[in-house]
């Protein structure tokens, strides 16, 4: 294996900003070379697992089979004055900044015990922890990326929970996702996306990374499979229709479908590897909306948040 994706990560500039598939490759090159800390998920009986953004996509889909309570930085604090039984707090952040320090204080308040899972040593939410015992912070590895890229940061911390094997999903991602004959992805702005029941949780990081990188200049609906026939479709418009791990012969017309493979044993990291790659395919035959204004884009929530956040995250 090299780690040619990796290299291309740790020396790009605002100039030459690269598409999401080099930060896929690039975590999955990352983590063939480094383990992943092993996540105690039997720490809390009830725990109220907290994140922003895909932060907390994340969390739900780590904790999924637990008895977790779930919340964002808008509604955990109503949950922490009114279910009783939540005995501590689960806080995943990658960059362990922003919003991260503000809830776990507050979870103190409260008299919960934290547990912080990041890719940030020395954060500062790390300043509201017990810091003595072995679950009070996990740290990840990651890659250098552009900002809210958060790939090699979340598929990390997911690979942790699932235990795929990184190298497995590399090379199904050069062997069988890169020979697809992809159709023009510039005709189309507006797609929809169709993923197994099981894969669920990942409905939220796709919709999320489509926000992130297009912002309202491409529509887009993510669905599961089980989901779609429910008044979906009433209104049809001009939109390709992408399937992750099934073929469609249903939805939209027949030469707007493509049917992307999975791994014949797939969990979520190498949906979220598929899911992110096919993105980044999208992202590259449209105008680069994410690269033109990421840098004004983190002048401004430097701002509003207080505190330097850069365009490229070392």
């Amino acid at each position: 294996m090299n780690d040619k994706n990796i290299q291309i990560l740790n020396t790009f500039t605002l100039d030459n900003i690269p598409d999401l598939d080099v930060a896929v490759l690039g975590a999955l090159e990352l983590f063939q070379k480094k383990a992943v800390p092993k996540l105690t998920l039997n720490t809390y009986k009830r725990p109220l697992v907290v994140g922003s953004g895909n932060a907390e996509a994340t969390g739900r889909i780590i904790f999924q089979d637990t008895d977790a309570i779930f919340a964002s930085e808008s509604d955990y604090e109503e949950k922490l004055k009114t279910i009783k039984v939540i005995d501590g707090v689960v806080l995943v952040s990658a960059s362990g900044s922003k919003h991260a320090p503000i809830i776990a204080k507050k979870a103190k308040e409260y008299h919960k015990h934290v547990t912080l899972i990041t890719n940030t040593p020395n954060s500062p939410a790390k300043s509201e922890l017990d810091n003595i015992h072995d679950f009070d912070e996990y740290i990840f590895p990651k890659n250098r990326e552009p900002y809210t890229y958060n790939t090699s940061t979340y598929i990390g911390m997911i690979l942790g929970y699932t235990g795929e094997d990184a190298a497995e999903i590399y090379k199904f991602l050069i062997e069988k996702i890169d020979t697809i004959k992809f159709p023009n992805f510039s005709n189309y702005n507006r797609f929809y996306l169709i993923v197994p029941p099981q894969f669920a949780g990942i409905i939220r990081m796709l919709q999320v990374k489509f926000i992130e990188l297009f912002g309202r200049n491409i529509a887009r609906d993510i669905e599961t499979s089980e989901y779609v026939p429910h008044a979906t479709t009433v209104a049809p418009s001009d939109e390709l229709f992408i399937s992750f791990g099934y073929k469609n012969n249903t939805w939209g017309k027949p030469e707007k479908r493509l049917n992307i493979p999975l791994p014949e044993k797939a969990n979520y990291g190498a949906m979220m590897a598929v899911g992110y790659y096919i993105i980044a395919q999208i992202q590259k035959q449209h105008q680069p909306y994410f690269k033109e204004n990421i840098a004004s884009y983190t002048e401004q929530v430097t701002k509003i948040f207080g505190n330097t956040i850069n365009p490229i995250v070392e």
